[in-house]
């Protein structure tokens, strides 16, 4: 275990102890853990304030340094929720049954762990699967059971983790006392309500603990040409892309997170994963951390994205229901997830986290922030694990560097296609016009891709990513998102668009542009074009009436 990479990298971040390959708890944190899991009638802990001191007690025996203190009034807000804003016999219950159980979970965590990194090589040949800090331009994917995940947020329920090293290493708050301050110091419904999702979770695992796994990636698009990787686009690759548009569904009504079709889930991200989801914040990032926590896990390690960077989460389970958005957002009861589950015993949840640009204003209509937004939106989209190498060539799509680096223990081979058998596209320019271009094909014996299933035809789902507060244009980030799906070979897109005014025209746009057969590089540029007048002020028009101006003259200004 000592020698473990994964490990010692986690090490700094977690409040456990290792000796002779042995993780283990402090004894006086062993001892106060088993007084807390033998119930109120034991321990005395029957209250929100009684409580608090436990968790300050086994915080004191981890010896945290000073630096590690708790937000100033964590405390009040503990007692606050459970001691007012919670029914007595709720609490009753909490205290009674949820309490004694999560105390047994957390002194599981040393023994969970060690079973990880036992199995954590074995589960994909070649390919490192263990829990441990994936940070910025590191491609990799960490697999992690539920029964560890819900043992990790307890922990971070309880305070336990260090925090020292997470700004130097670029990491989200993981621990959850600022969430509970932020109920005391300016009370909100909303505040409430995130809390009482995150104690749902709590009280549904401790019913009976979930069996399955989630797999946390983080994709990233080098910037620097590599064998067998899609790069980084420059502007090249998109003005002279000749994959086709994949088909658009637009949804007025709806929401992301209830569709059926198994398409890959947008989340509205920050670059730091999760956003405000343990402070203030209750938008759509926040409320989809509230409702599958899970997804919280990934914030213990995984630093902030880069441009070229997504993170994508598999297998994530829905614990709650919900009412409402930001202020109204209101837990509303129980959800019993019935997705079915792949090999990996992951829920078929797919969830990918792309940043935007955060109140660009005019500067989004500059050629470098839209080749930025595309780009991040491409990297989230693209499969870069597996490689239809005939469909890429029948469609007329990525070719050249189309597959990401294979596991060491992977078959390689490369195979040479004349000029005059494979047309030319994006990225064989891009590859600077070479006579003949090698397609890589990976094949091998494992049981397939740790992202989707190699026969599955995943489209994604989404809606006004970077508007709202981010300040986006919803006009100019749909026609984005289409074209970085379709340039990823996804199959469509699903746009909720929350029933946007700005947007009520996407539809019969879309069909316009499919009617007449556009190919991405050519609604690149006209989107290019219309960018450009937009941001030297040669036209105030939306890009729907710019483009389009017969069928929406009645919008111009």
């Amino acid at each position: 275990m000592e020698n473990r990479e994964d490990l010692k990298s986690m090490l700094p971040f977690l409040p456990l102890l290792l000796r002779s390959s042995n993780l283990f708890w402090p004894s006086q944190v062993v001892e106060s853990l088993k007084t807390l899991s033998k119930g109120p009638f034991y321990s005395k802990v029957e209250s929100g304030e009684l409580l608090f001191n436990a968790i300050s007690n086994i915080r004191d025996s981890l010896a945290l340094p000073s630096m590690h203190r708790l937000s100033p009034f964590s405390r009040e807000g503990y007692a606050l929720f459970f001691d007012e804003l919670i029914s007595r016999e709720e609490a009753a219950k909490w205290f009674a049954d949820v309490v004694p159980t999560l105390a047994k979970l957390l002194l599981r965590l040393p023994s969970l762990l060690e079973s990880h990194y036992q199995n954590a090589d074995n589960l994909l040949n070649g390919v490192k699967t263990g829990f441990r800090l994936l940070g910025p331009q590191e491609a990799g994917v960490v697999f992690l059971g539920q029964e560890l995940i819900g043992a990790l947020l307890v922990c971070a329920f309880f305070c336990l983790f260090p925090v020292s090293d997470r700004d130097e290493k670029r990491l989200p708050t993981i621990n959850f006392d600022h969430l509970f301050e932020d109920i005391y110091s300016s009370y909100s419904e909303k505040q409430e309500n995130k809390i009482k999702c995150i104690i749902h979770y709590f009280e549904r695992i401790c019913l009976s603990m979930p069996e399955g796994s989630v797999s946390f990636e983080r994709k990233v698009l080098p910037l620097e040409q590599l064998p067998l990787c899609v790069f980084y686009p420059k502007a090249d690759f998109w003005i002279k892309s000749v994959v086709s548009l994949c088909t658009l569904e637009v949804h007025s009504s709806g929401f992301i997170e209830d569709q059926s079709s198994g398409a890959l889930e947008v989340d509205f991200a920050n670059k730091y994963l999760g956003g405000g989801a343990l402070h203030r914040g209750c938008v759509q990032e926040e409320i989809r951390f509230m409702i599958n926590p899970e997804l919280i896990a990934g914030m213990h390690f995984l630093p902030c994205m880069e441009d070229n960077e997504a993170i994508e989460i598999v297998g994530a389970e829905r614990f709650s229901n919900y009412t409402g958005y930001a202020s109204s957002f209101r837990f509303s009861g129980d959800h019993v997830d019935k997705r079915d589950v792949d090999s990996f015993r992951r829920r078929r949840t797919r969830i990918v986290a792309i940043d935007a640009l955060c109140n660009a204003g005019m500067e989004q209509y500059k050629l470098e922030y839209l080749l930025r937004e595309t780009n991040k939106a491409f990297c989230g989209f693209l499969d870069q694990s597996k490689c239809d190498h005939k469909r890429l060539f029948r469609d007329g799509g990525l070719k050249g560097s189309q597959c990401i680096q294979a596991g060491k223990d992977d078959d390689v081979m490369v195979k040479d296609f004349p000029m005059d058998e494979a047309p030319s596209t994006s990225i064989e320019v891009a590859l600077n016009g070479e006579e003949s271009v090698k397609q890589v094909i990976r094949y091998s014996n494992k049981k397939g891709s740790w992202c989707e299933d190699p026969e599955a035809k995943i489209g994604i789902a989404t809606g006004n990513w970077g508007c709202g507060a981010f300040g986006g244009d919803p006009e100019l980030k749909s026609i984005i998102q289409w074209l970085a799906a379709s340039q990823a070979l996804r199959p469509s897109v699903s746009y909720y668009t929350f029933g946007l005014k700005s947007l009520q025209n996407l539809n019969q746009l879309s069909r316009w542009i499919l009617l007449h057969g556009w190919t991405v590089g050519e609604l690149w540029n006209m989107l290019v074009e219309y960018s450009s007048q937009r941001f030297n002020k040669e036209t105030n028009l939306g890009f729907f009436a710019w483009l389009l101006p017969s069928l929406f003259a009645h919008e111009a200004p």
